[in-house]
């Protein structure tokens, strides 16, 4: 072994490969150029878009299907369906609203009023169907209930005088402005109140009663009457009258027209006027 050669230290070193020499990046290829008489332009890279964006460009503009868009349509027919009642209800209670404590009070006592006519006439036809049942001579039970419920049938259909206690309203018209609606109202209150048997200005009023205006006047089943209008009311006399002074009601709507109206209970109002019984031209009883 020579001088000039290096001996390993310690006998571990070893001879280690010569260092390559190191390579230079590839350069990127040169574009190729434009041809002769054209401009070289430079193409923009294209912008980096947010979250955001990305979430508003897949959500607008929307993309309905049909199913979709029926849908849509229906929820919206429904809402609107909704508020009008909503609405409507609201104009329907208004009214009771801004009525005054006693005057919420009269129409619950009315409204009990009428349940307690109605019970009191289920207690009378249970009591008639008792009586049959138990009477000993049941054919002259159902001869005495069949000539009371003639007379009950002549008082509504006017072929028969009545008298009990009611009222007298009378309505003066000074200015000419009362109306055949406006009176026909005032029957239909008086009704709603319990009215059993009614005439006015000596016309008896029964379920098919009609009032119209002829020449400037009112007609009741074609009979002409004038001012002052007078209706005898026979019925409750607690029922009746306040039935005619709610908010709003009869005595209101005719004092509005410079109408005058008098009410008065009596214990005791004759109704005589009396119609003629008609026969029905096509209706046949069915019973055989």
């Amino acid at each position: 072994m020579s001088d000039h050669e290096e001996r390993p230290e310690n006998g571990l070193r070893k001879e280690l490969p010569a260092e390559l020499p190191a390579q230079a990046p590839t350069p990127p290829p040169a574009p190729e150029p434009a041809p002769a008489g054209e401009p070289v332009s430079e193409q923009p890279a294209p912008p980096q878009l947010t979250g955001r964006q990305r979430l508003i460009d897949g959500l607008w503009p929307p993309r309905l299907t049909r199913a979709q868009l029926i849908v849509a349509l229906l929820l919206f027919g429904l809402g609107f369906g909704l508020a009008v009642q909503v609405a409507s209800n609201s104009d329907g209670d208004s009214a009771l609203r801004g009525a005054r404590q006693e005057d919420l009070v009269r129409i619950l006592d009315e409204l009990d009023d009428r349940t307690q006519r109605l019970e009191d006439e289920k207690q009378g036809l249970e009591k008639q169907r008792q009586e049959l049942q138990s009477s000993s001579d049941q054919a002259a039970e159902a001869r005495k209930q069949t000539a009371e419920k003639e007379r009950q049938l002549g008082i509504l259909a006017g072929t028969v005088g009545a008298t009990g206690p009611g009222i007298t309203m009378t309505v003066q018209d000074p200015k000419g402005a009362v109306e055949s609606d406006m009176l026909l109202d005032a029957i239909q209150e008086l009704r709603a109140a319990g009215a059993e048997a009614m005439e006015v200005n000596g016309v008896r009023v029964v379920a098919n009663t009609y009032f119209s205006d002829t020449d400037g006047s009112v007609a009741v089943d074609g009979n002409k009457i004038n001012a002052p209008y007078r209706f005898q009311v026979i019925g409750k006399p607690q029922d009746l009258e306040p039935a005619l002074n709610i908010p709003g009601g009869v005595v209101q709507s005719l004092e509005k027209e410079q109408a005058t109206v008098s009410v008065e209970r009596s214990g005791k109002i004759v109704v005589d006027a009396l119609r003629q019984a008609e026969l029905p031209d096509y209706a046949r009883s069915s019973s055989r």
